[in-house]
């Protein structure tokens, strides 16, 4: 089992599975599943854009790429979807449109993960809930935790959600081994005055092999978890730089065989191919 991970695409939802088509077609690996770190960009109508997209999408229109793209079919889209035939499972980051997410949520109250958009491949996961994916010969076990943290209390909707706090606490209860967390903020261990207690509970009391975040605005990182176990890695955001192109460690390869994970970092040589300037007409 092969998994592409990715953090803040920020509207670029079609980027992922273009990088795991140009990885497939390099490579020769077969991706079976993209797990992203949120800020997906959700917003299906524009008038709900928060104002940090709202100034971002005045010079770059990538930023509408779920309403231009993911809300209506075009048939091109359609076509290179169905034969790539691999989903992208989402947790919620902070610039979402959240009513539009959380009436989505609310009309599937039995599943755990749901989809947004027209072609059936973009499922955001619940916080808190226990996820697995599966292939033929093996299973990949992970919980999500979406949106930010907050030390003053805000209740807005970009900040975690007391249903979804609950949702964590009665997640501390288990016993269950997982291979993977996926969060959009970090942990509240750091001195920078950022990140969630929720996601330093999880780790503190629950077993996960990996943690991959993005969020921060940091490096690519990967390091272990102060609870000495975790391995803790920093996506870097599919965000293209100054000069048109990704940064390093914005596409990370899980593989799960005969139960052992490993990690790959693609290298710029492959993610440079796809530029600010060229990835639409890839």
């Amino acid at each position: 089992m092969k998994i592409a991970i990715f953090s803040d695409i920020h509207g670029k939802i079609l980027l992922p599975f273009k990088l795991v088509d140009l990885y497939q077609k390099e490579t020769g690996n077969t991706i079976d599943f993209i797990l992203q770190c949120g800020d997906m960009g959700a917003y299906p109508t524009i008038e709900n854009l928060d104002k940090a997209t709202i100034k971002h999408a005045q010079y770059d229109r990538d930023e509408l790429g779920f309403h231009d793209d993911f809300t209506k079919k075009d048939p091109s889209i359609q076509s290179f979807l169905d034969q790539l035939k691999i989903n992208m499972i989402c947790v919620r980051g902070n610039h979402e449109d959240h009513d539009f997410l959380d009436q989505l949520e609310n009309e599937n109250p039995q599943s755990s993960m749901f989809p947004i958009d027209v072609y059936g491949k973009v499922f955001v996961c619940k916080s808190g809930f226990k996820q697995k994916l599966e292939t033929e010969n093996e299973t990949l076990t992970f919980v999500g935790i979406g949106r930010i943290g907050d030390r003053k209390g805000r209740s807005e909707k970009r900040f975690i959600q007391d249903y979804e706090r609950k949702a964590v606490k009665k997640l501390l209860t288990t016993k269950d081994i997982f291979d993977v967390l996926i969060t959009h903020d970090k942990d509240d261990s750091s001195q920078r005055g950022y990140g969630m207690s929720e996601i330093r509970d999880v780790l503190d009391n629950i077993i996960f092999h990996y943690h991959f975040y993005g969020h921060t605005g940091e490096p690519f990182k990967q390091e272990t978890d102060v609870n000495g176990i975790t391995q803790s890695i920093k996506v870097k955001e599919l965000e293209f730089n100054d000069t048109g192109i990704l940064e390093k460690g914005c596409m990370v390869i899980l593989t799960k065989e005969n139960g052992e994970i490993d990690i790959e970092i693609v290298d710029q040589k492959l993610t440079n191919r796809m530029t600010k300037y060229n990835w639409k007409i890839q």
